[in-house]
């Protein structure tokens, strides 16, 4: 389970949109052994990180909580984010280099593979946009636990 704390912004229906407090990676990036990949994500990523939780433990706005994450939803998320539109692409650009006539079969490939990406990213919109892909990903809402 993948855990962050997060502040609690707006409240829709049984969901929360949420706003992580803590920047990109594990928190080492000042040591000497950390590999900088939150200084990286502070580059490309200046805006608050805001997301929707499924909001079980009832909390209110501006509070604090602990958000978490199911390891399998992290990984078929990225599996479908990154691997399905690059199998599309690869599939357009070989069916056009076996079917395209020789003159011009560099070209149809290259072609093919671009509308198998595009077609990949709109497909993957498409099923993210179903009505039970997104629910059955969203994180947790949990209280902060006590450390006291």
């Amino acid at each position: 389970m993948l855990n962050t704390r997060a502040v609690v912004i707006r409240l829709e229906g049984r969901e929360a949109l949420v706003e992580s407090t803590q920047g990109g990676g594990c928190g080492h990036c000042d040591s000497e052994n950390g590999c900088g990949s939150g200084k990286l994500s502070q580059l490309f990523c200046s805006e608050p990180r805001r997301f929707r939780a499924l909001n079980n433990s009832n909390a209110q706005v501006g509070a604090v909580v602990q958000i978490s994450v199911q390891e399998g939803v992290l990984l078929r998320s990225a599996i479908l984010m990154y691997v399905l539109p690059l199998l599309m692409l690869l599939a357009g650009a070989v069916l056009a280099g076996l079917w395209a006539p020789d003159a011009n079969r560099d070209a149809w490939s290259v072609a093919a593979g671009v509308i198998g990406l595009v077609a990949g990213f709109v497909l993957v919109k498409i099923l993210s946009l179903r009505p039970g892909f997104v629910s059955a990903g969203l994180p947790l809402i949990s209280p902060l636990p006590d450390v006291s």
